[in-house]
């Protein structure tokens, strides 16, 4: 038997599952940022601060009361977090550290074998060389490793201190110790995580349950290839198979498009209920996501879900742009109604708002969005504001930007 899954039940899932149902406002103290990101499973980190670095803002998307603070001391002082990597650069609890031990293995005899071929024999006495310097000067910023760079012939360069850096940190060989201006700062993985994180073993098969179970846990119904996709610890052949094997705990849901469209054939876990009234109601204030918010990192799922195209432009030349260089999506209860192009002054304490567009399906609401000080839009879907205005923290835009995720400065 096949159940059937509307679109409304499964965007109240999959925020539910993505930690935006509660009330943003709770207070949280520094063990409930940790079981946050237990939920999520990561945040992923990136550079761009053209408000807010993707992590914080994460977070404060979900929780306006979240310190950096707290998450300074979870991965830098407690050692409940490291940085490593998902699909991307991320958070990661260390209490998944020995699962992630089975990425180390992989991605290890992938990068020996494409780097053999590359530069031949000896190419990795540079690796051996710079775990030599971590092991007997102790940790330092990735600048401070010295190592004369050799150019290659070719349209690319070989690197030799960058490229031990990656390896050695892909392979759990270092980890990061700390950042210094968001600079990082390895270290022997010995000395950053802890011995009953990283001495522990799982085997291969516990590790395959782990990863896809997880992921579907957090998904709350998926395709092998979402499975795999989510953390990219299995393959997707590994994820099919998972399935297989677990069928028994598993059923088959056909979720519902927001176009109404052919629904998407996916499993859940058995006890999967298609009640809307089971699910909570996310919040109805509008919320700014970060781009790499998990909620949309899946492209292809979010617009199935939510009707909603996002893609970052940050890589796209300005006159092939068609919003802006880091425009943010905007969540109001259950639906993604829009994006915003805005930019902190720090400086002068404001935020720059440049263009807002909403969806064609979305109602402009003055009162909870701007206020008087900016212009809207005359209907839905117009393509901006009238003009561009610039607001202190506190002020109406605080409904939709500051307050809702977080752009306030925290604690």
């Amino acid at each position: 038997m096949v159940i059937q899954v509307s679109n409304t039940t499964a965007r109240r899932i999959f925020l539910a599952r993505q930690g935006l149902s509660a009330s943003p406002s709770r207070a949280m103290s520094k063990a409930g940022l940790l079981e946050l990101i237990h939920e999520l499973g990561f945040v992923q980190v990136d550079s761009i601060s053209t408000v807010e670095r993707a992590h914080n803002q994460i977070l404060f998307s979900r929780n306006q009361t979240f310190k950096r603070e707290h998450l300074r001391q979870l991965l830098e002082e407690d050692r409940a977090l490291f940085e490593h990597w998902t699909h991307d650069a991320a958070i990661v609890p260390c209490a998944f550290y020995p699962y992630w031990k089975h990425r180390f293995a992989r991605k290890e005899a992938g990068l020996r074998k494409r780097w053999a071929k590359w530069r031949g024999e000896g190419f990795d006495k540079v690796f051996d060389e710079t775990y030599a310097r971590f092991a007997e000067g102790g940790a330092c910023l990735a600048r401070e490793v010295k190592q004369a760079d050799h150019k290659s012939g070719g349209w690319w360069q070989w690197h030799p201190s960058k490229t031990a850096l990656e390896f050695l940190w892909q392979t759990g060989k270092l980890a990061i110790s700390a950042r210094q201006n968001f600079q990082k700062i390895y270290d022997l993985s010995e000395r950053v995580i802890p011995d009953h994180h990283r001495e522990a073993e799982v085997s291969h098969d516990e590790f395959v349950d782990w990863a896809c179970k997880g992921a579907l846990e957090r998904l709350g119904f998926a395709t092998h290839g979402e499975i795999a996709a989510f953390w990219d610890l299995v393959t997707p052949q590994e994820a099919k198979q998972w399935v297989e094997d677990n069928r028994a705990g598993l059923v088959d849901v056909e979720i519902e498009p927001f176009d109404k469209g052919k629904p998407r054939a996916c499993v859940a876990f058995q006890g999967f209920s298609t009640e809307p009234d089971d699910w909570p109601e996310p919040p109805a204030r509008v919320r700014v996501l970060s781009p790499f918010d998990p909620l949309i990192r899946d492209r292809n799922r979010m617009e199935r879900l939510f009707g909603f195209r996002y893609r970052i432009e940050v890589f796209v030349p300005e006159p092939k742009r068609e919003y802006g260089y880091y425009v943010f999506p905007l969540l109001e209860g259950d639906q993604l109604i829009g994006r915003i192009d805005i930019k902190a002054d720090r400086k002068a304490g404001v935020l720059n708002v440049t263009r807002l567009w909403l969806e064609q399906r979305s109602v402009p609401r003055p009162d909870a969005w701007l206020g008087s000080k900016p212009s809207l839009p005359a209907s839905p879907g117009s393509p901006a504001l009238a003009r561009s205005s610039m607001l202190r923290a506190g002020t109406t835009l605080g409904e939709i930007a500051w307050r809702a995720s977080g752009m306030r400065t925290p604690g």
